[in-house]
């Protein structure tokens, strides 16, 4: 396999070595081909790439749980490995020395972005469908403005104004359609949790953007995630200490190196990529694809129940998360 990569890199560079002659007569059109994509495309197709990761992630989660872990149990594994695979890409970059006042910015987004947030996600997953926690996360635009609004002082004209209001509406119906209000119902308490870990999202992404700007990506993900360790360890040790892989099957292995390789790690340099060529709000649209991969899943499965009070809470949350999309130049940024 390394042979291959270092044979396709030579023939990127005009380099042709001996005894390859088939092989490079079979990959250099396809090499051909990728090379004179435009770089608007490429960024499209890493864009949907992302999607379908996280569209798959939300059933590849929801199968560790709780049959082979806990949720506390997958988000210290998930965090803690992804800090080790920031902290090792990061060894290979110029090293970057982070301001004292911007680490302590950086601690709080990341008890958002990782403590609050993973923990509620993988909590309320573990009780709900994939498919309601893909849709409610489609409001999380509609909660960044919110909370852009009262940390940074995001203006609000009438149409987020009519975006934050169809989207929380839809959020509370896809909560609700259930019609029991209380916390015995796995699927109210999942589904709340969900709304719970979009809002603590959102409040990691505009504490985060600042720093975003000023420090190299790499730098600043290997200390939010190694802010998670340092917070969520102390919080569920108890939990933590009892993991046991003894049970773990090939599938699972396979489902737990998905979620913290490809999600956690191999989504986010994707996403990086196609920011350089495509715009934030351009990219903010592939969210929408999620709940559908999502659903497409759960129909191949067979597990699709989808109601019509359910399907008018989507298109509730979807109209609302693309009216506080649009010209949103100021959170886009300062």
């Amino acid at each position: 396999m390394l042979t291959k990569v270092a044979i396709l890199q030579d023939n990127l560079y005009g380099k042709k070595p001996a005894g390859t002659t088939i092989f490079n007569s079979v990959s250099k059109p396809s090499l051909i081909f990728v090379a004179e994509m435009p770089d608007k495309f490429k960024a499209h197709i890493a864009l949907l790439c992302v999607s379908i990761i996280f569209g798959a992630n939300y059933w590849i989660a929801k199968s560790l749980m709780p049959g082979y872990l806990k949720p506390e149990q997958l988000v210290f594994i998930r965090i803690t490995g992804a800090f080790l695979l920031f902290y090792v890409i990061s060894l290979f970059l110029p090293s970057e020395k982070v301001e004292r006042k911007d680490l302590v910015r950086i601690f709080v987004a990341g008890l958002f972005g990782t403590t609050i947030n993973q923990f509620l996600f993988f909590k309320g997953l573990n009780l709900t469908t994939p498919v309601d926690v893909s849709i409610i996360h489609v409001s999380n635009p509609v909660f960044t403005l919110v909370f852009a609004m009262v940390l940074i002082g995001e203006k609000l004209n009438p149409m987020k104004a009519v975006g934050i209001f169809l989207g929380a509406t839809g959020a509370v119906i896809l909560i609700l359609y259930r019609g029991r209000i209380s916390l015995d119902s796995d699927t109210f308490t999942g589904n709340l949790f969900a709304l719970l870990n979009s809002m603590g999202y959102a409040v990691y992404l505009v504490l985060i953007k600042p720093v975003m700007k000023k420090y190299k990506p790499v730098t600043v993900m290997k200390w939010v995630f190694l802010t998670g360790i340092i917070t969520f360890t102390p919080l569920f040790f108890h939990r933590i200490t009892t993991v046991t892989f003894s049970g773990f099957t090939p599938s699972a292995w396979v489902s737990l190196i998905y979620v913290i390789v490809a999600t956690t790690f191999l989504g986010y340099l994707l996403m990086i990529f196609a920011l350089k060529y495509v715009n934030a709000s351009t990219a903010s649209y592939y969210v929408y694809l999620q709940p559908v991969v999502a659903a497409i899943i759960a129909l191949w499965l067979g597990l699709n129940s989808f109601s019509w009070l359910k399907a008018l809470a989507t298109v509730l949350i979807f109209t609302g998360a693309y009216l506080v999309s649009q010209n949103n130049e100021p959170l886009r940024q300062k």
